[in-house]
């Protein structure tokens, strides 16, 4: 059972390119797995969080408000930050899941989100943007009144070490507007 083990292990290491051949190679890949500063600005977040969300059905509207619970912690040896959001939005119980990560070899932050609002899978990159004051996300969901793609634009700024700020923005023929706006608070 063990040399089983074994094999499975190398053999998965080889099929994923971690089998190096050379020691460029090998350092490559450890530089590539190996959590940076970007992972540890993700762990800094970890903890509980008091969330009031804003929500904007149309641009031109007042938002609807609704108040949750988001809780933050790293996965797999600090690579991944996993995020978990309970709520009610328009009366309705929410829950959310988010996982966040910054890919060393693209040199980009990478995020997928579900939610029990959908049965799709929101998947976003961003880089750091100064003008913007934070993590500037950029992706693509579907629209599930014409089942067709809708680009969406997430900008995520770290107000201090207990208060953050996500606004999302939806795309439409080349023009955003807010649809919505989340602070949160450290508990």
């Amino acid at each position: 059972m063990k040399n089983f083990i074994i094999i499975c292990i190398f053999s998965i290491l080889g099929v994923s390119g971690i089998y190096a051949q050379n020691n460029d190679e090998m350092k490559k890949w450890m530089d590539y797995m190996t959590p940076g500063k970007e992972h540890q600005e993700m762990a800094d977040m970890t903890g509980d969080w008091d969330a009031v969300n804003l929500l904007w059905m149309d641009p031109a509207g007042e938002p609807t408000k609704a108040v949750g619970n988001i809780k933050i912690e790293m996965i797999l040896g600090g690579r991944y930050q996993h995020m978990t959001m309970e709520s009610v939005v328009m009366g309705m119980p929410y829950s959310g899941a988010g996982l966040t990560g910054f890919d060393n070899a693209k040199k980009v932050f990478v995020s997928t989100y579900i939610d029990n609002m959908g049965t799709g899978i929101m998947y976003s990159e961003g880089t750091y943007d100064k003008d913007a004051g934070g993590i500037v996300f950029k992706g693509k969901e579907v629209d599930p009144v014409t089942g067709n793609d809708m680009q969406f634009k997430e900008v995520y700024k770290i107000i201090d070490k207990n208060k953050f700020i996500m606004e999302m923005y939806n795309v439409e023929n080349g023009k955003e507007f807010k649809s919505m706006e989340m602070t949160c608070t450290r508990k």
